[in-house]
């Protein structure tokens, strides 16, 4: 007596009948206010949170596009890769590490070296890449740093460095650490030219690149919460065994602690950046002897006036 018996058929949910059509990746949502953002709307403003003002992680490739004049510059030693000095493997060989970083960033290595002009002030700016294996510092980012220091000694131009890392690359060992030591040392030939240094600190900077050339600049500027230290807070709470501060780490507990000098918007960074090298006096107008501007001290790194008699 099957006949009178109906089969039921299970009821499809409404999201099943009616996909959502949103295509996937058109929105973000912010992890510090819970704002649903269209990406680009996201891009106009610099990746920043329009409601909290959260600054999401940027690529060292927006980096420059948001610092030069219509987002142009010269990239200087694209093709430097890391040989893998020590055959280095733990879960996987680092020569494979290295490949997957390449083909997923399109990068060499984890920073960028980039000639061009800041707000009409010719600059010469490293950005480094998160992206690019936790944006570690290893042979490679020492040395192209290193040349792009020594590219402004030689053009008489002011250095900007975008932190954004990890720390020191542990795949390197000891010739990564030595890389702490190399670029400080041609931070210090380019003090003694009298050229500026501004240091950008971004979410994270951290390890060898912090207790490095990180915290080195004539002017040290940190984005928005940025987390800026050595060892991690988890770490340390475990050595002291002590529970850290609110906000320990962090750009805004930093400034106010005396280790940086200023916690810029994003938004407002490029035009901050301009005005602390022209008030460096980087690139000052020719002036003649003997007037009020040429006796301006040359440690400012501007001129160089002729010995009155």
């Amino acid at each position: 007596m099957a006949w009178f018996k109906k089969t039921k058929k299970p009821l499809a949910s409404s999201t099943a009948e009616k996909p959502s059509r949103v295509p996937e990746g058109l929105m973000v949502k912010c992890p510090g206010c819970g704002q649903v953002i269209y990406n680009k709307d996201l891009e106009k403003n610099l990746a920043v949170c329009p409601k909290c003002a959260h600054h999401f992680r940027i690529g060292a490739a927006e980096r420059l596009a948001s610092l030069f004049d219509a987002g142009r510059w010269t990239e200087h030693f694209p093709d430097l890769t890391s040989n893998d000095p020590l055959k280095f493997t733990d879960t996987k060989p680092y020569r494979d590490r290295l490949r997957s970083s390449i083909k997923s960033t399109g990068l060499k290595d984890a920073v960028i070296i980039a000639t061009g002009r800041l707000d009409g002030l010719d600059v010469v700016i490293a950005a480094m890449e998160y992206s690019f294996i936790g944006g570690s510092m290893g042979v490679v980012v020492g040395e192209k740093i290193t040349r792009a220091i020594e590219i402004a000694v030689d053009r008489r131009q002011p250095v900007i460095i975008v932190s954004c890392s990890g720390g020191a690359r542990m795949m390197e060992g000891a010739l990564s650490l030595m890389q702490m030591a190399k670029v400080s040392a041609a931070l210090a030939r380019l003090d003694r030219a009298k050229l500026p240094y501004i240091s950008v600190l971004t979410d994270p900077t951290t390890g060898g690149v912090t207790a490095s050339f990180a915290m080195l600049g004539d002017l040290n500027i940190a984005e928005p919460k940025a987390l800026i230290g050595f060892a991690g807070p988890r770490v340390i709470e475990q050595t002291i065994r002590q529970k850290l501060p609110e906000g320990f780490q962090r750009s805004e507990f930093l400034v106010d602690h005396g280790m940086i000098d200023l916690v810029i918007d994003r938004r407002e960074l490029k035009a901050a950046l301009a005005r602390a090298l022209r008030f460096m006096r980087a690139q000052p107008a020719p002036v003649e002897a003997g007037t009020p501007d040429a006796e301006i001290l040359v440690v400012a790194g501007a001129v160089e006036p002729e010995r009155q008699n």
